[in-house]
Formats: C-alpha cells, structure tokens, sequence
C-alpha cells in the first residue's frame, strides 16, 4: 500500500499544480458555482472520457488523462463549495484556495487509504472503464441527492461521493500511467 500512497501523492501534485495555476489565471471565479454547476462539469468529462473508450476516432487531440484531471479539480472545488458555502463573487486568494484543496485531499486520500487497507486494493484489478463507470453512477446518485434537497434516507452524503469519485480518477489515472510505463 505504499505503493499506492506514493502514486497517489504523484497524482495529486499534478492536480494541484495546474488548479493552483488556473487560480493565478482566473482567481476563485468558480466560487459562484452552485453544487449542480459542478457535478455536471464532472459529469461532462466522466461522459467524454466514456465516449474516448468507446469510440475509435477522436476529433480533439486531448486524452483520458486530463479529463481525469478535471474530475479530480472539480470535484474538490464541490467538497470546498460544501464546507464554504457558494460565493456571490470570487472571494479565496489563490494561497487560501490551496490550503482547502490540501485539507480536502488529505481526508480523501485517508477515506481511500482506509478502503484500500479493507478491500486489498482490489481497484488494481479493475479496468479503467470500470472505474470510468462508478465515476458515472456516483454522478448520477450526487444528481439524485441534489435533486432531493440534499437529503438521503439511508445513503451517504453528496460529500462521500465526490471523495469517491476523486479516488476513482487517482486509480484510473495510476492505471492509465502503469500502462504506458
């Protein structure tokens, strides 16, 4: 499971380094988005990169890896908007900014190290389209959620999800990047 800690972080830093760069260059104009803005942002790239498994032309010279990406920004954008509520206009620098995406990232990558140690990193068996797939329902069970109000019954929260869905990006992209290894 070190391993996976270590490829893990390698992800990450990739990830952080181009929001903190898209901070510099647009500010926090993203604090406006409401929850649905952003899920269905995710749910744009999750579908694009369906549709780049599936299809065998592809008419934008842009690969899985960078939708990868934007699921991963994304969604951690949402576990901000969550815990900070939505902006009426942009209002983090990008040093602020940063500093949640880190505290969001670290208790996501605990929930996965928790899950990883019980399930035996069964994800390393899996395949890309899969992990493509759980991407996908857990979108379609945020959209849910969101269209209850927020409320569940007996599942876990919108937050749960986007911290599911990051961990699924991060093994797909360790997939993505073990096969061109």
């Amino acid at each position: 499971m070190q391993d996976t800690s270590t490829q893990y972080d390698a992800i990450i830093k990739k990830c952080r380094d181009l929001f903190i760069k898209k901070m510099q260059d647009y500010g926090s104009a993203w604090r406006i988005l409401r929850l649905p803005s952003l899920t269905d942002q995710i749910f744009i790239k999750a579908q694009r990169i369906r549709g780049l498994q599936e299809n065998d032309v592809r008419k934008v010279d842009e690969g899985e890896v960078s939708e990868f990406i934007g699921i991963i920004n994304y969604s951690l954008m949402a576990l901000v908007q969550i815990e900070k509520g939505i902006a009426d206009q942009p209002d983090l620098t990008t040093e602020e900014a940063t500093q949640l995406y880190d505290t969001h990232i670290q208790i996501t990558k605990t929930l996965m190290m928790n899950k990883n140690h019980d399930y035996g990193e069964a994800w390393r068996d899996m395949r890309v389209s899969s992990l493509t797939d759980l991407i996908l329902q857990k979108l379609l069970r945020v959209k849910q959620i969101e269209d209850n109000q927020g409320k569940t019954l007996v599942s876990e929260g919108i937050d749960a999800n986007y911290q599911d869905m990051i961990n699924y990006a991060v093994f797909a992209m360790i997939h993505l990047g073990e096969a061109a290894a």
